[in-house]
């Protein structure tokens, strides 16, 4: 049997040996696909962007405005009307058996600073009927608390009263989950200083859990796909539904 121990460890270390190289090469095919989604996705941009423009041009009884960032814009989704976006503006033509005119003034890679010099002024512009936000996931990157209260202020205080806002999306990792925490405390003390509804887009997302999570991002792992923006949308449609609804009450059918 002694002979035989030897021959067991190194029959083991080629097991553990080959299990390595295995996952270096499991590893390594997820990064490079990965990759490759991601500049998929990043040549989509301009094509959201010129689809939500010309898309504004078309007049509704109800003007929607949205203002936000890449996801706002749908990147990640097959196409750009099912970004969350899209999915309330068909539920609130539903809803209210009304045209809607979509006004999507989100960019992608928006910060809450990019947002204030570059989405309040073109809202100030309009008179939205309803008004979304969603803004500052990019600002977890490069977290600095005072910067965004700072900025989360300005914003809001260019919204109208009745502007319907998302807390911040739920980031998974702990790392990120600690600033995200910080961030919605900050947001929320803000919106509730000047009356601003906030729906729970970072519960609707944690609710998904883990399981979720393999179903609800698109191939750059980062931004939704179709089913994570039906995600985001189901946190903002009871507020958005219920205002809607409020404002233009459903036509009796002729």
């Amino acid at each position: 049997m002694g002979i035989l121990k030897p021959v067991v460890w190194l029959g083991g270390a080629v097991v553990v040996a080959a299990g390595a190289v295995a996952g270096r090469v499991w590893v390594a095919h997820q990064r490079a696909s990965i990759a490759a989604g991601k500049e998929r996705i990043n040549q989509t941009l301009p094509v959201h962007s010129a689809w939500w423009r010309d898309h504004a041009k078309a007049e509704g009884e109800i003007l929607y405005v949205a203002i936000g960032d890449s996801a706002a814009q749908g990147i990640g989704a097959s196409v750009p009307r099912n970004s969350y976006v899209g999915v309330i503006a068909d539920h609130v033509r539903s809803a209210t058996g009304r045209s809607v005119q979509v006004v999507n003034l989100s960019v992608s890679g928006a910060t809450v600073a990019l947002a204030v010099a570059d989405q309040l002024p073109r809202l100030a512009d309009h008179a939205p009927d309803l008004v979304t936000v969603s803004i500052g996931a990019n600002d977890i990157a490069d977290f600095d608390a005072e910067r965004f209260r700072e900025g989360i202020r300005r914003v809001f205080d260019a919204l109208p009263a009745d502007a319907i806002v998302a807390d911040l999306p739920y980031f998974y990792l702990p790392r990120n989950e600690r600033k995200v925490a910080v961030a919605n405390g900050i947001l929320r003390e803000a919106a509730a200083e000047r009356g601003l509804t906030v729906v729970p887009l970072h519960e609707a997302m944690r609710r998904e859990g883990w399981r979720g999570a393999l179903h609800q991002f698109a191939d750059d792992w980062f931004h939704p796909n179709d089913h994570g923006y039906r995600v985001w949308a189901s946190a903002f449609l009871p507020a958005v539904i219920e205002q809607a609804t409020a404002k233009f009450p459903r036509r009796a059918a002729l």
